[in-house]
């Protein structure tokens, strides 16, 4: 969530930044009202508890008829302290509800509109020519036995898939150089849970508007997480970071769960969009003015992945209408896929700035004493769009793929070969 300060002090800067993610800008308005109603509140109260005390201190030295008056005045005057309580309970919560609907403040330069208003920045490769009719990349899965979306259809339901024999050994090679990539650049390697509280989920900002894409657990009041964002930003929950320490660099691996709500219709063929994937994810815990340098540093590791993969791919400044509630600025990264003729998402990184620390409590200490800290997010490997990629670009017209040579110490093959039958 943004600094109330911030919204007292600057609240055209709100505004703005509100109708740039084509949000509703009339929210800080009530906001401001809210907040002073807050703090009115917390004054009432503060002033009725401070007389309770003094009134109880006034009764243990007096006696007699002042004493049975002080009583008097006492039990009248702890009524008032509940109600004014109360009171405070009732604005806090009401400007809580309004914070949590702002989203966080655009970046400057992040481009103007909505989702087919990014810019792009860069392209890296280029795409590949073929004599022959291209396959998509569940033809290539099947002939390579190493998808199997009619079987996880049966078992599961629509989007979901099994990775068979190659399709498996893949996987977890992209894994092991996704994680020996990050951990030579200084991330500390975490697996982590797929459950999260819901304080977890709202902290990272996915109970908003994308609530309706997360799997919930009502019996145990758990969500499944649809990245290891979420995780990782909530481990160091309700901490006070050293500013020595920063940044603090963690990688992620976890499978992810996503119910892809309005998504109908979209990519239904294959892997592309589907409810259950696994994910490599960067995250950095570092001060808020070393945050835009250490978000140009994500998405140069995310581009360094690619490149490693020989895949052709585009560099996207996301419009503000795009970004989600708690990211200042995104970049995506945009496969090649021949089948389609078009750049696809693969990768991802946001700086989110402090704004889901403030909702997760989590700050740093520094020679001014503790401060707002700011959080990255970055998507090393989505494993079944990476998947997707490595099969359609270096596919070959009797259905074999060219391997990456990056990848080859950890799939231990230079070609994918399509099996018998």
């Amino acid at each position: 969530m943004i600094d109330l300060r911030l919204l007292r002090d600057q609240p055209d800067l709100v505004r703005a930044s509100q109708r740039q993610r084509g949000d509703d800008a009339s929210l800080v308005d009530e906001l401001l009202v809210a907040d002073a109603s807050r703090r009115e509140a917390i004054t009432a109260f503060d002033t009725l508890r401070n007389e309770q005390r003094s009134i109880g201190k006034e009764i243990a030295k007096a006696k007699g008829d002042e004493k049975a008056a002080l009583l008097a005045k006492a039990s009248d005057l702890s009524q008032q302290v509940k109600a004014a309580e109360a009171t405070q309970n009732e604005a806090e919560a009401a400007a809580k509800v309004l914070l949590l609907r702002i989203g966080n403040i655009v970046e400057d330069g992040v481009p103007a509109g909505g989702e087919n208003d990014f810019v792009v920045l860069e392209h890296v490769g280029t795409p590949a020519t073929y004599d022959f009719e291209v396959r998509d990349h569940l033809a290539l899965g099947e002939m390579l036995g190493a998808i199997d979306t009619e079987r996880g259809a049966k078992v599961s339901g629509a989007r979901f898939y099994y990775l068979t024999g190659m399709g498996a050994l893949l996987e977890l090679a992209l894994l092991n150089l996704a994680i020996a990539q990050a951990v030579e650049a200084g991330f500390i390697p975490m697996i982590t849970p797929v459950l999260v509280k819901p304080e977890s989920m709202e902290g990272t900002g996915y109970l908003g508007v994308h609530a309706d894409e997360i799997y919930h657990l009502p019996a145990d009041d758990l969500y499944l997480v649809g990245t290891s964002e979420v995780p990782l930003a909530a481990y160091h929950k309700d901490e006070i970071l050293d500013v020595a320490s920063l940044p603090r660099r963690y990688v992620g691996f976890s499978t992810c769960f996503r119910r892809e709500a309005g998504s109908y219709g979209k990519d239904t063929r294959g892997i592309i969009r589907v409810h259950q994937f696994d994910k490599v994810e960067m995250f950095s815990f570092c001060p808020v003015s070393q945050s835009q340098a250490e978000h140009r540093r994500f998405l140069e590791w995310e581009k360094q992945f690619l490149t490693k993969l020989e895949l052709p791919f585009r560099v996207i400044d996301t419009a503000a209408g795009d970004l989600g509630s708690s990211a200042a600025r995104k970049f995506d990264c945009e496969a090649w896929l021949p089948s389609q003729n078009a750049y696809r998402e693969v990768t991802s990184t946001s700086n989110c700035t402090d704004y889901q620390a403030r909702r997760l409590n989590i700050r740093m200490r520094g020679e001014n004493g503790t401060e707002p800290i700011a959080m990255l997010n970055g998507t090393l490997c989505a494993m079944a769009r990476i998947i997707v990629a490595i099969l359609e670009n270096h596919q070959r017209a009797d259905g074999s793929v060219h391997v990456p040579v990056a990848l080859r110490p950890y799939l231990g093959r230079d070609v994918l070969v399509p099996i018998a039958g």
